[in-house]
């Protein structure tokens, strides 16, 4: 049984004003290291995953597969995590309740368990309070399959009387998630999926590869049009996952923000080229060599910029937070209009009790209307700087505000207690240790 060792705290208190300097390395992607783990339980054989990163999602993945019969463990390599789906059985509600309470992944795991085990058990769901994130897209892509949902206090029981049947859907918005469902469900129903409005981000595409290499047979068109031909079996894989571009993303705005200079290796141009093209607009340089990307600040020429998260290939809402504590540092008024989750710049609160002076606003303050228009929420901000920002006591409100939370800290001046960074560790390995590698100045409480 595995037993990953995240070293976890909850309260650090931080000496800011000290500029990041040094090196650091991201992994495999937190948003597919965890579907492809998920996707070992459709295969008859050993599954292998390199480059994973020690971050808490992990574990409890791990845990999960566990409770369902799946042998786990460290591989030979550095990073490797080793998959036996040969025992799969079903788990005991209060086992997976107890374990998972606090994630969505979960939810993923329905296609593989009713293919493998004609049922699966899924408990209330958690996550990051960011806006809403509902789950009825899966059920109704689980019920277009054949399956049947009973829901119950303790949370929702799937059967699937018979093998689970192709069918053709339309999703009302590319939902990353739901598109993970359909691709772990429609693998091996019988006959042709096709969906249409799909996510095609990176971590999409890279859950496709590890699914092709099963033995999967998926096409992807023009358009946001997947179809799947389903098979009878799949067998395990060896997969090294893209390098982790959220986080890259992150400790660049950390470089900017602290005015540091900051070498991340294992950072990829390719699912970059949106963040970077930002980055470089707001006075962010960067340089590129075949290991990884140097991030930094060019002199005194910061320049705001008018910004609008979408959906791959747009400008990543994963990217935003961070981004914003990079803007209070720029020159003039910045604007950001949040179009994926309605409730995620309600971090910004925190900020401006550090010296920011942002504005949210209800009205859609981008090129096009969003679907949050005119429904109340706070999801454009207008971001002025350069902002002085000092220190105060902030606790950590989800994974990315978080991280956000300690950029700040780290940007301003004096020493800021955060709480709640134990939240962190869901998606940033071992970030203390690289807080060391870049001569942050901490302590632990």
């Amino acid at each position: 049984m595995l037993r990953q060792t995240v070293d976890m705290t909850d309260v650090l208190t931080v000496n800011g004003g000290q500029p990041l300097v040094g090196e650091i390395t991201v992994r495999g992607a937190k948003n597919l290291v965890s579907k492809a783990m998920v996707a070992a339980l459709l295969g008859e054989g050993v599954s292998r995953l390199r480059g994973v990163p020690e971050i808490a999602d992990v574990r409890i993945v791990s845990g999960l597969l566990e409770l369902h019969g799946v042998a786990v463990s460290a591989g030979d390599v550095d990073g490797e995590l080793v998959f036996d789906p040969t025992n799969v059985e079903r788990a005991h509600v209060a086992d997976i309740d107890a374990h998972a309470g606090s994630s969505r992944i979960p939810i993923l795991l329905c296609g593989p368990l009713l293919h493998r085990l004609g049922e699966a058990f899924i408990p209330d769901l958690g996550g990051c309070r960011i806006g809403e994130r509902p789950i009825n897209y899966h059920l109704d892509v689980l019920r277009q399959f054949g399956a049947v949902v009973d829901k119950r206090p303790e949370g929702l029981h799937i059967r699937a009387p018979q093998r689970l049947q192709g069918t053709r859907l339309e999703l009302p918005y590319p939902s990353v998630g739901t598109t993970e469902q359909v691709l772990l469900t429609a693998v091996r129903a019988q006959g042709l999926t096709e969906l249409r409005n799909a996510a095609i981000e990176p971590e999409i595409m890279d859950l496709i590869a590890v699914l092709q290499k099963m033995g999967a047979i998926i096409s992807v068109d023009t358009d946001r049009v997947l179809r799947i031909e389903g098979v009878d079996a799949l067998t395990g894989y060896t997969h090294r996952p893209i390098n982790d571009r959220i986080e890259a993303g992150s400790w660049a705005c950390a470089a900017f923000a602290t005015q540091g200079d900051i070498y991340v290796k294992g950072a990829s141009q390719p699912e970059m080229m949106t963040f970077l093209n930002v980055f470089r607009k707001i006075g962010g340089a960067f340089e590129v060599d075949d290991l990884g990307i140097r991030f930094w600040r060019e002199g005194d020429a910061q320049r705001s910029l008018v910004l609008e998260t979408d959906v791959h290939p747009g400008f990543m809402t994963d990217w935003q937070q961070p981004l914003v504590v990079a803007l209070t540092q720029t020159s003039g008024l910045s604007i950001i209009h949040e179009t994926v989750y309605e409730n995620r710049l309600g971090f910004t609160q925190a900020l401006n009790e550090m010296g920011a002076t942002i504005a949210l606003y209800r009205e859609c303050l981008g090129g096009l209307a969003c679907r949050f228009g005119q429904r109340n929420f706070l999801h454009s901000a207008v971001v002025p700087g350069p902002t002085k920002l000092h220190a105060a006591q902030i606790t950590v409100p989800d994974l990315r505000g978080g991280f956000s939370y300690l950029i700040a800290a780290l940007a301003a001046e004096g020493s800021s207690r955060v709480h709640g960074v134990d939240l962190i560790y869901r998606g940033y390995e071992r970030f203390q240790d690289k807080l060391d590698a870049l001569g942050a100045q901490y302590a632990i409480e």
